[in-house]
């Protein structure tokens, strides 16, 4: 019997009959994917303990027509602060872009006294070119040893001089008041310009612990 043949089901094949290697022409190697990774490593910002910023001012252009930014463990140096994001269409010199947003989220106090879940108002933008949040919360990231927040940052077809860039993201961070939340939002960069670097930052204070990668998406 051979596969494929009308009326034939898997339970007449049995193994001492299958040969892989000679009847059905299978040698062991797979052949005709593609060699490359679906996601190449750009550049990485790894956290001194003391960063105003984390900024990616180069690689980001028509190579790739999606880029992700994927942050580890990001900490915060004051409590009841934001991680905010931006872009650029003049290679850093101002991170000013105009934003549309909308924003949804998930919470969990830790004593599993209290749960909720909903849009966020007020952490959205309106054709404003204020940096975004990533994370919702009623008093935003801890600053405890063990507190930070994780993420990712989707940026679609940023060297497009025609239409509006779009971007996506989530994150999961614990709260100063030990909630645990998980933030989803998405928007577009309402310009036609390039978008060529992207920042990230904390309402206030600093950077103190952490890594940004950028990778490329094939």
């Amino acid at each position: 019997m051979a596969f494929g043949e009308v009326g034939t089901s898997l339970s007449k094949v049995k193994a001492s009959s299958l040969n892989l290697a000679g009847t059905y022409g299978f040698s062991g190697t797979l052949s005709g994917l593609a060699d490359e990774t679906p996601l190449v490593l750009i550049s990485t910002f790894t956290s001194d303990g003391s960063d105003d910023t984390a900024s990616f001012t180069s690689n980001i252009n028509s190579t790739y027509k999606e880029y992700l930014f994927i942050f580890n463990n990001i900490h915060a140096q004051t409590d009841d602060v934001s991680f905010l994001f931006n872009f650029s269409a003049d290679s850093g010199s101002n991170y000013n872009v105009t934003k549309t947003t909308t924003f949804f989220e998930a919470s969990h106090l830790e004593n599993g006294s209290d749960y909720g879940f909903g849009y966020a108002a007020g952490r959205d933008l309106a054709q404003s070119t204020d940096f975004q949040m990533v994370m919702g919360g009623g008093a935003d990231l801890g600053a405890d040893n063990d507190q930070s927040v994780s993420g990712i940052l989707k940026l679609y077809n940023p060297s497009s001089t025609t239409f509006v860039k779009h971007f996506m993201g989530s994150s999961s961070f614990s709260e100063s008041r030990d909630w645990a939340w998980s933030s989803h939002f998405s928007g577009y960069c309402n310009t036609t310009s390039a978008i060529n670097a992207v920042q990230f930052k904390m309402s206030s204070g600093q950077i103190q612990g952490g890594t940004i990668d950028l990778f490329g998406v094939v």
